[in-house]
């Protein structure tokens, strides 16, 4: 009796500490597939500024989250871990040069890329540095990705790294033919990744051997996301494309006016994703056809994140045209209405991160913000 007494109290704490668990965002596009959904709560009306974090830099950086703190990268050359809740800052670490690399959390660690030239990984709680991996030039924009116990990331040396979580100790590389600012995804034993080289490659995760690449007609700097045995990625061509996951034949593809640098995120039988054309785009998974187009004031590089049928993404500065835009914006998954806008200081580059009824995003003004 007395050992039954134990195992029911042991269950109930079990279960408490699952319910009050806090909801994690833990890399760029939310999972290794990049698809940028998430079953968190997410505010869907009225938004309202909870707290708002300022660096010393432009935060370009997209937010994770884990153990109850966001942690981003800022042009001030530190990442930041912020409690999620009160906006006090718990740690930085000071990498000495730009952080435009979103952080991936794994094993108690963070880890993101630096223009430093390192890759490198900090623990979660003290953000004391446990390894760092030296490339050969400035790791700009491309974010980890961590499987099998490697994590997956490019440099501007032209290379794709795979590195081992624990060491820090390099398992393979692959070389293409010009600087990577793509993220990669993961699925099917292959890692995806886009380069200036206009490919989209697919590498085996274990040998670092190319599996097969696809050709655009430009640079690749938009990071693919992976859904129905397709990869969808966008080229500064202009062009979404969709591609057969094993083979690398093209299903179909979708032209817009202008470059497309976002990343696609995918739900509901939808790929959605900007262009610097102004529009956040919601095409058909299977057909490539168009079911509505949303427009900003600026340039949409901003990759969308999507939860409780809402799709959130920033908008830029628009250049050619004169206007400006810095709204985080909130749009209806279905019809591509308007839901609510949010106002922030300057361009909005950094992609959402979403958790706790909570949208974090960075804008170039050099603030994290919060909105619930």
């Amino acid at each position: 009796m007395k050992n039954l007494i134990v195992f029911f109290a042991i269950s109930i704490l079990l279960s408490s500490c699952q319910i009050n668990r806090t909801e994690e965002w833990v890399k760029f596009g939310g999972n290794n597939k990049n698809t940028g959904y998430t079953e968190n709560n997410a505010p869907i009306e009225s938004p309202n500024l909870k707290w708002k974090f300022k660096t010393e830099g432009a935060v370009r950086s997209s937010p994770a989250i884990a153990e109850g703190m966001v942690f981003f990268g800022s042009d001030d050359g530190r990442l930041y871990a912020v409690d999620i809740f009160t906006g006090q800052e718990n740690w930085k670490f000071n990498s000495g040069y730009g952080i435009g690399s979103s952080p991936s959390i794994a094993e108690g660690m963070v880890f993101f890329g630096s223009e430093d030239r390192y890759l490198h990984a900090i623990d979660i709680f003290t953000g004391q540095e446990k390894w760092k991996f030296e490339t050969e030039d400035y790791i700009s924009s491309s974010s980890p990705a961590i499987a099998e116990g490697m994590v997956f990331f490019g440099s501007s040396d032209n290379y794709l790294y795979a590195v081992d979580i624990f060491t820090g100790l390099e398992k393979w590389k692959f070389k293409t033919e010009a600087y990577i600012e793509s993220s990669p995804a993961i699925a099917e034993g292959m890692v995806f990744i886009g380069s200036s080289d206009n490919y989209l490659h697919a590498i085996d995760i274990f040998t670092g051997q190319e599996n097969w690449k696809f050709e655009t007609e430009d640079y690749v700097s938009s990071s693919p996301s992976i859904a129905e045995g397709m990869v969808f990625f966008g080229s500064e061509d202009g062009y979404l494309y969709t591609v057969d996951i094993f083979t690398g034949q093209e299903k179909w593809k979708f032209k817009t006016e202008y470059s497309i640098e976002s990343s696609p995120s995918i739900a509901e039988g939808m790929v959605f994703f900007g262009s610097e054309d102004g529009y956040l785009y919601a095409v058909d998974i299977f057909t490539g056809q168009e079911k509505w187009k949303f427009k900003t004031e600026g340039y949409v590089l901003s990759s969308p994140s999507i939860a409780e049928g809402i799709v959130f993404f920033g908008s830029t500065l628009r250049i050619l045209g004169g206007s400006e835009d810095e709204c985080l914006y909130a749009v209806d998954i279905f019809t591509g209405q308007e839901k609510w806008k949010f106002n922030s200081g300057d361009w909005i580059e950094s992609s959402p991160a979403i958790a706790e009824g909570m949208v974090f995003f960075g804008s170039v003004d050099g603030y994290l913000y919060v909105i619930e």
